[in-house]
């Protein structure tokens, strides 16, 4: 007999009470564990007593901003998920989002529809992936090897910390290493279809970042232009 997976638990993060009681209500309708927190200072409290699949927090917030959260847990090591609400005339927000850690924005106002669905694309690309009938060995880039089937991206250093974002983005670039992606196939398999060029520019930045010996220079994700992006791995 099957053992029933636990719903996942989510941290709403908004200094609206109207919105965060609304999302608190309609995200537990959808099956999801819900807490909520009215600002940073409350989202740590309860990021310190509590396990979280995922959190969804606003950039607009009084005191500590979403995006200085952000930056602070993943500096300190935090991997969950982190889906921002962002103003919808604010693109900066959203890069800087992006820039800073997050793994996926949605402009106010929105259909809570949409943020159900957005939150399990999120939950589903940082779950580990189910055994396939092919499996594909790892990649090296360099120093680094990349496991596209778990997501992992190992060095002498260990296993370093890819956001949803950056593991979808090396695992869709791996799965056709040689082959150019155009930034429309990737924004697909980031499960962000409306992206722009400027926010997907970002995400090859970050990941840059991590496996590149020189990310000013790189050897391993390279752009082509007006067409897009290859992955060539290598030693």
């Amino acid at each position: 007999m099957e053992t029933a997976m636990p719903p996942a638990h989510l941290l709403v993060v908004d200094d609206d009470a109207r919105l965060r009681n609304l999302l608190q209500r309609f995200l537990s309708e959808q099956g999801f564990r819900v807490s909520a927190a009215a600002d940073a200072t409350a989202a740590r409290q309860a990021l310190a007593s509590m396990s979280f699949d995922l959190l969804v927090l606003d950039v607009m917030m009084p005191g500590e901003s979403g995006l200085d959260l952000t930056e602070s847990l993943r500096r300190d090591g935090h991997e969950v998920p982190i889906l921002m609400l962002t103003a919808a005339g604010a693109p900066d927000d959203r890069i800087a989002g992006f820039e800073r850690g997050a793994d996926d924005y949605l402009a106010k106002p929105f259909d809570p529809r949409e943020l159900a669905l957005r939150i399990r694309t999120i939950l589903k690309r940082a779950a580990p992936a189910a055994p396939s009938g092919l499996p594909m060995a790892p990649v090296q880039l360099g120093p680094h090897w990349f496991d596209p089937e778990r997501g992992e991206l190992r060095g002498q250093d260990g296993t370093q910390r890819l956001t949803g974002g950056e593991a979808a983005l090396l695992s869709a670039l791996a799965r056709r290493a040689g082959d150019v992606l155009t930034r429309e196939e990737i924004a697909a398999a980031l499960g962000t279809p409306e992206a722009g060029e400027r926010a997907i520019d970002v995400q090859v930045t970050r990941l840059r970042r991590k496996i590149e010996p020189d990310p000013r220079e790189p050897r391993f994700l390279q752009t082509i232009r007006h067409r897009g992006y290859v992955l060539r791995p290598g030693a």
